[in-house]
C-alpha cells in the first residue's frame, strides 16, 4: 500500500462510551468530511481523510489536523474554510488564519 502524502484528521468529538458529543460535531464536523474528502481529490491532493475522537481543544471546534506537518486548525465550519486550507496546502503552507498549535 502506498500510503497518502497527507492525513488529515477531523475531530468528530467521539467519547469512549462512543457518543460525539463534544463541539466539533455539534458543530457539523462531520458535513465537512464529504466536502473535504472529494474538494481534496478534485485538487489532485494525495489525501486520506479520518474522522477522529475528541482532539481536547473543544473550544477551538471544529478542529482538523494534517499529518506529516502537524499542522492544527480550529474554527473549521465551512467549505470556505477549507478551501483556504486546501490553498495553503498546495503551496506549502500553513494557513495562518485557522491555525491554533504553535
Amino acid at each position: 500500500m502506498k500510503k497518502p502524502d497527507y492525513h488529515i484528521l477531523v475531530c468528530n468529538s467521539f467519547r469512549i462510551a462512543g457518543d460525539a458529543q463534544g463541539a466539533c460535531n455539534k458543530k457539523g464536523a462531520t458535513n465537512l468530511l464529504q466536502y473535504l474528502t472529494e474538494e481534496a481529490a478534485d485538487r489532485g491532493l494525495d489525501v486520506a481523510v479520518s474522522c477522529t475522537a475528541c482532539l481536547n481543544v473543544c473550544s477551538q471546534g471544529p478542529v482538523i489536523v494534517v499529518h506529516p506537518n502537524n499542522y492544527w486548525y480550529g474554527g473549521v465550519e465551512s467549505e470556505a474554510v477549507i478551501d483556504e486550507i486546501l490553498d495553503a496546502l498546495e503551496e506549502g503552507e500553513l494557513c495562518e488564519k485557522y491555525s491554533i498549535a504553535d
